[in-house]
């Protein structure tokens, strides 16, 4: 439970403020079709966490050791470190094409995905804790917890939310995972 609850906690800070919640926005204000979308994300991030929690528990079996605290600290410090820079939305809008708005949002967010900051915790987090599922049903829930009112309120949040504040907070827990996972566990 607690590999599901950190999980989930961090992932939804880290993507608050993220690219592919500009994406989400994008999509909801070009296609105004929140459950296709919304099943869109959801499909993309269960294919590239799936990926990641996996490369993570195997890293955290095959490299159990010292070397082993010190790759997952580094990573969470890395995730505090990117979640500190402030991302700007993408003025290209994906085309639908024949996939459909579901298309469209698989596609977008499979894509922007690849290599973010999520996805690298989803990695670190199954490392850090030795299981790959609770990791990644923790961190799909909050990608979808984070993109859920982007995708249904649109930009009436920026008046109600601090971006800002909220990804400091990211960082903050970020840089405390990092610490806690070099903290000799007794």
């Amino acid at each position: 439970m607690e590999a599901f609850l950190v999980s989930f906690g961090l992932v939804a800070l880290a993507e608050l403020g993220d690219k592919t919640q500009f994406l989400a926005l994008m999509l909801a204000t070009r296609f105004h079709r929140p459950l296709p979308i919304l099943a869109g994300i959801f499909v993309a991030v269960i294919f590239n966490h799936l990926a990641s929690a996996a490369i993570g528990y195997f890293v955290g079996v095959k490299l159990d050791g010292p070397w082993l605290k010190w790759i997952i600290a580094a990573s969470f410090f890395a995730v505090a470190i990117w979640a500190a820079l402030p991302e700007t939305a993408e003025e290209d809008r994906p085309p639908v094409g024949n996939l459909g708005v579901f298309g469209a949002a698989f596609c977008a967010f499979f894509l922007g995905e690849l290599g973010d900051k999520t996805e690298i915790a989803t990695a670190a987090l199954a490392a850090r804790f030795g299981v790959w599922l609770p990791v990644l049903a923790g961190t799909t829930l909050a990608m979808l917890a984070a993109n859920l009112p982007a995708v249904l309120l649109g930009r009436h949040l920026a008046r109600w939310v601090s971006l800002k504040a909220l990804r400091w907070g990211a960082v903050v827990l970020s840089v405390a995972l990092g610490i806690w996972t070099l903290i000799p566990q007794g």
